[in-house]
């Protein structure tokens, strides 16, 4: 039986050429391209200027204490010289008005005048009535001559400055040597300081420091005050002695002249300052081993 001959059949696959056209239309469908996004334009918000005055309830007060039952002040006839339009502005207080300056009253407008009166010596005027408060603590002429404005923020800061100065003077005068206590007494009191006891002197040190520490720590602070008390010191004892016209002084022993006072200077002051010269130095020398 003859056998078939093996015939292959060839197949022939025609090649797939892309074109330029489907590439390029194949990478844009394949490509997302992303929209360009548009900045919407920021609306600034300008926020107002902040006005330097404060609203609120301000208190006004007679000078002096006073409590009359009512006393009235002027509320029209007023002049304020205006510094930066640089001539006087009549002021009127009105209830209808939005400003005391009659020159901002709106044209042919008729202002209804009110009085300003303090009642038992008091002014209370409410946050509300802004033109009233700005007339007063303002413009008005007799602001701190006949009335003032009650202003507890700062009458409480001067308080914490008054309690502060007097715990420091307290602190210095407690931590103070006695002949520095004894120059600054002498001050204060005179030749008295030289009879006291250690303890008189440190009591009143201390009663003067909460008395006055203003005073007292400037005399802390003052470097002459310990060569003012030597002087002091050593004219009360005889050693230095002061004319009677307080314009010389000379030694107690022989009337020897030391120096003169300078015209208008008190006469301690002027010897505490002549001590830091060379031969006020010598002089200083000399009495402290005396008083020693």
């Amino acid at each position: 039986m003859a056998k078939k001959a093996n015939t292959t059949k060839k197949v022939e696959v025609e090649p797939q050429i892309e074109t330029m056209e489907e590439v390029v239309t194949e990478f844009f469908e394949d490509t997302v391209v992303a929209e360009p996004k548009i900045k919407k334009p920021v609306m600034e918000t300008l926020k107002p200027k902040s006005d330097t005055w404060e609203i609120k309830d301000r208190n006004y007060y007679l000078v002096g204490n006073k409590q009359p039952l009512s006393r009235s002040i002027k509320s029209a006839g007023i002049y304020f010289f205006d510094e930066k339009k640089g001539y006087e502005r009549e002021i009127k207080y009105t209830t209808n008005q939005r400003t005391p300056f009659v020159d901002e009253f709106p044209e042919g407008s008729q202002a209804r005048l009110e009085h300003i009166v303090f009642r038992n010596g008091v002014l209370n005027v409410p946050k509300n009535k802004v033109v009233l408060q700005k007339l007063l603590s303002l413009y008005h002429p007799h602001l701190d001559k006949i009335y003032k404005e009650s202003k507890p923020q700062a009458a409480a800061a001067g308080q914490v400055k008054t309690i502060e100065l007097e715990i420091e003077a307290l602190n210095s005068a407690i931590n103070m040597d006695i002949d520095m206590a004894e120059a600054i007494m002498r001050v204060e009191i005179g030749s008295k300081v030289s009879t006291m006891s250690s303890k008189e002197l440190k009591r009143d040190l201390l009663l003067y420091a909460k008395k006055n520490p203003e005073l007292f720590l400037e005399l802390v602070n003052d470097e002459n005050v310990v060569l003012r008390n030597f002087g002091i010191k050593a004219t009360e004892m005889g050693i230095l002695k002061l004319s009677s016209d307080q314009r010389t002084f000379s030694w107690g022993s022989n009337d020897r002249k030391l120096m003169n006072v300078p015209f208008d200077e008190h006469p301690y002051s002027a010897l505490a300052a002549w001590f830091k010269t060379d031969e006020g130095m010598e002089i200083y020398s000399n009495i402290e081993k005396r008083l020693n």
